[in-house]
């Protein structure tokens, strides 16, 4: 008896030391913090960017710089930033914006960042938007009035390994198996075969950045798709949005990204067994607006994406609720909303995403959109974009 006793007492010893042991490694793994925000940083004119950064004054990039200090991402994803090619834009933004206190905050410094080519603005030389002129916005690989325009930016507290990037800009859209391809009402192809055989896939770009925290590697990607809209009954930028979605869809499926080729030849998707958060400004709602065969779903629904903690805001059921119109008929919860529209026609939608693969641990996750006579409720309203968060631990690794 006296035994049986001690033999319980050391199996029951050893799991409550099994549990703290535990839990103090959960506690010893960082939280790390993944953002995007769409900066409505996409200017009317090349260089303008650059020179509004070098003023230290530009009010909506103070607005932006508040809103990182006050959310304080570790890694953060600025979609609609213009890429110039010479011009270091994370610096500047460092320099002149946030390391210096915005609102009474505490200034927040980004060591590490990462920006390149986009598609938006570089002239394709073909009639891509089917008007029969050339050399316009429509025309370009993205649309965009000059190359770099509606760029794309990284900033990151932790090191990034950039020499391990990989980017997608070039990608053919043809490339891909059971591509969306647009057609005319009467079912003929809307491209030429010639222009279809050329047409690059990605609007702006996708990119896949190793991101290295101690000795673990969380894999960025990001992206941008175009808005579905702006188009015709060819429904060409639907189309493009959901293959643009789907990209990445297939990059993470095992064996499904086979197809894919990067800008430096090398094939093949990510490894099965690599951790993930893809973040941007995807221009899909889940329930509602213009999106072509429920687009998002293919990332919301996948078997490597972890969704169960849905960002939300008070100032997005606020909104909603106070500017009405299209809100009213939405069936999608206003709490989760991510762009302020506050349009008759449209309304606000969920189209900003931060979604981690399914073997990392989620912490939290919000929208950063204050209700009226919040902290920062102001500032946000610099763009028509929220910035949404999602708190991870990297996965525990068995000694």
């Amino acid at each position: 008896m006296p035994g049986q006793f001690l033999l319980k007492l050391a199996l029951a010893i050893a799991s409550l030391v099994s549990v703290m042991n535990i839990s103090i490694a959960a506690e010893e793994r960082p939280t790390i913090r993944f953002a995007t925000l769409n900066a409505a940083m996409g200017l009317a004119e090349e260089g303008e960017l650059a020179r509004r950064l070098a003023t230290g004054r530009d009010r909506g990039l103070q607005n932006l710089s508040e809103i990182l200090q006050r959310v304080r991402p570790d890694v953060v994803l600025l979609n609609e930033i213009d890429y110039q090619e010479n011009v270091n834009v994370a610096a500047l933004l460092q320099q002149h914006y946030l390391s210096r206190s915005q609102s009474g905050l505490e200034p927040i410094d980004y060591p590490y960042h990462y920006s390149a080519p986009v598609n938006t603005g570089v002239d394709s030389g073909l009639d891509l938007d089917g008007n029969g002129r050339l050399g316009e916005p429509g025309d370009a690989w993205g649309f965009g009035r000059f190359p770099g325009q509606y760029g794309m930016l990284i900033l990151s507290r932790y090191p990034l390994a950039t020499d391990e990037a990989r980017g997608f800009r070039l990608f053919r859209w043809c490339d891909m198996p059971g591509a969306l391809q647009p057609v005319n009402p009467d079912g003929s192809p809307f491209y030429r075969p010639d222009t279809w055989s050329r047409i690059r896939l990605s609007s702006k770009s996708h990119w896949d950045i190793p991101v290295t925290i101690g000795s673990d590697t969380i894999h960025l990607l990001a992206s941008h798709p175009t808005p579905p809209v702006f188009d015709g009954p060819e429904d060409r930028n639907g189309r493009r949005n959901h293959d643009e979605i789907r990209l990445w869809a297939d990059y993470v499926r095992p064996n499904a990204g086979d197809y894919l080729v990067d800008d430096s030849g090398r094939a093949g998707g990510l490894a099965a067994e690599a951790s993930f958060v893809i973040a941007g400004d995807q221009n899909a709602d889940p329930f509602d607006g213009d999106s072509t065969g429920q687009a998002i779903l293919q990332l919301l629904e996948h078997e490597r994406i972890q969704t169960d903690c849905v960002p939300r805001s008070t100032g997005g059921a606020e909104a909603s609720q106070n500017q009405a119109g299209s809100n009213r008929t939405h069936r999608g919860d206003p709490a989760a909303d991510t762009s302020d529209m506050n349009d008759e026609t449209v309304g606000n939608l969920r189209i900003d995403y931060v979604l981690p693969s399914s073997d990392l641990e989620v912490v939290d996750c919000g929208v950063f959109w204050p209700a009226r006579g919040e902290p920062g409720d102001v500032a946000v309203g610099f763009s028509d974009h929220r910035l949404v968060w999602v708190d991870l631990r990297v996965p525990a690794h068995p000694e």
